[in-house]
């Protein structure tokens, strides 16, 4: 996951990029940090402010990260449409409790791919961008327009992030389903392709801290759907978001004693 980020810096001038161990410690720490603070929001600011932090312009900052985002959401769009293929073949839910969640994502995906690939596209999105009313997040706007679209350039770099963000939800997946035969729950592994990315999307939603909450309910609605009792999906859940805590404490670790002696000093950013 910190590779696909140090990927999407690639319209960033090369002699402009920030060092690779700060990079690496901004993600570890931010990641780190999105354990307290509510679902993908949090981390994502945490890392934009870190990267304009290094002198990177906030418009390329926040432009990376959201990059970042869209395309982890694209790869579990893929990995749903994978699943709602397994669910047709095998039964194991209502299609349209698959179909209205993968539905509205790819929609919202179309529309962030099309500034980001259509000249026209990112035309509309800054002159909307223009016509708000506050100067600061007029300009910001407008330079997060203007820095996604300097992606359209850069296929192979997407691509290569995509495939990563794929790898990344099968693993996911392959968690849940371990996790899943250490409590008994007797699902087939296609069972979690077709479930596992939806929750994914649920615990996406910016309305609790870490995911807390909404997962639960998703875990015990759409297992559910497949003969799981509530209380082995409940723990299900608990065990996959706890296996995320877990993953997520090296950040916590650099954060605490990790050098920052190439971050620059307040002195040399006001110099």
């Amino acid at each position: 996951m910190a590779y696909r980020w140090i990927v999407l810096l690639c319209p960033i001038d090369p002699a402009a990029r920030p060092p690779l161990s700060e990079v690496i410690r901004i993600f570890f720490v931010s990641s780190f940090a999105g354990t307290f603070l509510p679902t993908s929001i949090g981390a994502d600011v945490v890392r934009a402010v870190g990267l304009s932090q290094l002198r990177v312009p906030s418009g390329q900052a926040v432009a990376s990260v959201l990059m970042d985002r869209l395309l982890g959401v694209v790869s579990i769009l893929i990995m749903g449409l994978v699943g709602l293929m397994l669910a047709q073949t095998q039964d194991l839910a209502s299609i349209r409790a698959i179909e209205v969640p993968l539905t509205i994502t790819a929609i919202v995906a179309a529309a962030a791919g099309a500034v980001v690939f259509s000249e026209s596209a990112a035309a509309l999105a800054e002159s909307i961008a223009l016509r708000m009313p506050i100067a600061t997040v007029r300009r910001l706007a407008t330079d997060l327009t203007r820095a996604t679209r300097a992606y359209g350039r850069h296929h192979a770099e997407l691509a290569n992030v995509l495939l990563g963000s794929v790898a990344v939800q099968i693993l996911r997946i392959i968690q849940a389903y371990c996790l899943g035969r250490a409590l008994s729950i007797d699902l087939p592994v296609l069972a979690y392709f077709a479930f596992v990315p939806l929750i994914l999307l649920v615990m996406l939603l910016p309305v609790s801290i870490n995911g807390i909450g909404p997962s639960q309910v998703a875990f015990v609605f759409f297992f559910g759907r497949a003969g799981v009792s509530d209380a082995q999906s409940f723990a299900l859940s608990l065990l996959f978001v706890a296996l995320g805590i877990v993953g997520n404490l090296p950040g916590g670790l650099i954060y605490a004693f990790g050098s920052r002696s190439n971050m620059p000093s307040q002195h040399a950013r006001d110099d």
